[in-house]
């Protein structure tokens, strides 16, 4: 049996229907059934630097669906029909519904062809989340 090298562990990967507000560090392999450009600033020319943008993907596995919210480099890899490893992804909340997101310390990697059927009646970005104070005391 290899050995792994210290710090590094095998990931779990998590399941769409798993995701909770607040929640970080999943690793998700999802198929990408749509993807919209909604923001484009700077020209494709200029200086890297200037250059933002933002497409929101619907991704999802055999257990639903959730926004994701590719960003910059990120916008190359997420094509219709193509599936992606989501890798330290975290969840963040937009106007009360969940996003999926990858930060600086997360990858998002192009995958051979998923196995799996979409599971799109159960869209986890179409769920309301309201915020709840909890006092402690």
């Amino acid at each position: 049996m290899a050995e792994q090298k210290a710090g590094m562990r095998k990931p779990v990967f998590t399941k769409v229907d798993q995701l909770r507000p607040g929640t970080s560090g999943h690793t998700l392999t999802v198929k990408v059934v749509s993807t919209k450009m909604v923001v484009q600033r700077g020209r494709p020319d200029g200086p890297q630097f200037r250059q933002s943008r933002v497409a929101e993907c619907l991704v999802g596995d055999e257990t639903g669906m959730i926004v994701f919210t590719a960003r910059n480099d990120q916008v190359d890899l997420v094509k219709e029909n193509s599936t992606i490893i989501l890798r330290n992804a975290k969840i963040e909340m937009f106007k009360g519904s969940m996003r999926l997101a990858v930060d600086k310390w997360g990858r998002v990697d192009v995958a051979d062809p998923a196995e799996f059927t979409v599971k799109e009646d159960n869209n986890l970005s179409l769920l309301e989340f309201e915020p709840v104070t909890v006092v402690q005391g």
